[in-house]
């Protein structure tokens, strides 16, 4: 199996949010960052659903 290699990613945003996000991460029994990478495989899903793949142009 290939090694992932992982990037940081530093998110700005209010308080009140993060507190919401991390009530549904729980809820959902994940952390915060796995909802959030949760989050986003499913919105690029949605995209390349409609507009095809997205090249990785770094591989």
């Amino acid at each position: 199996m290939e090694e992932q290699e992982f990037a940081r990613f530093t998110l700005r945003i209010s308080k009140e949010l993060l507190e919401k996000f991390g009530y549904i991460a729980e809820y959902e029994g994940r952390t915060k960052n796995k909802e959030l990478e949760h989050m986003i495989k499913a919105r690029i899903s949605d995209f390349e659903s409609k507009f095809g793949p997205i090249e990785n142009k770094n591989r």
